[in-house]
């Protein structure tokens, strides 16, 4: 997919920087930081819905547990319906691979996942005249006590 580097104009007919310009010229001290992993889980191909409905008690059971265990943010059902969606609290990709090969329907090899880290949308720290976090919290404290 190619990007686009044409200007955002503003009202005032001043041309900005593009998010893309803001990205790419982040210091790389400001990497995003993973504050979750988006993982989506699909049925693998060939998998009926009566091998998935034999396991699905136990799966619920498991994914309750983490749940109430702080591990999984939030869930969903995909839109398709051909699985569903997690964020789970984990530090990496690698970290959510585990936890989700734990679960009875990927133990059992029916599930097929495909974890993504998450964090923030770094290109909007431009919002913030591109305040270093230490300062930013600093600015926000100060603001707090007004």
């Amino acid at each position: 997919m190619e990007q686009s580097n044409t200007p955002v104009a503003t009202a005032t007919g001043n041309t900005v920087r593009t998010v893309v310009d803001v990205a790419h010229s982040q210091h790389p001290s400001h990497e995003p930081k993973t504050t979750g992993v988006l993982v989506l889980i699909t049925a693998k191909p060939g998998v009926t819905r009566g091998q998935v409905m034999k396991i699905i008690p136990a799966e619920i059971r498991a994914t309750v547990r983490l749940y109430m265990d702080g591990m999984i943010r939030q869930w969903y059902s995909r839109g398709d319906g051909k699985g569903v969606v997690f964020i789970l609290n984990c530090k990496d990709a690698a970290e959510a691979h585990a936890l989700i090969d734990g679960l009875p329907l990927s133990a059992e090899n029916v599930m097929d996942h495909e974890s993504i880290p998450i964090g923030p949308l770094m290109p909007l720290g431009a919002l913030l005249g591109g305040a270093p976090q230490q300062k930013q919290a600093t600015n926000d404290a100060n603001i707090s006590r007004r």
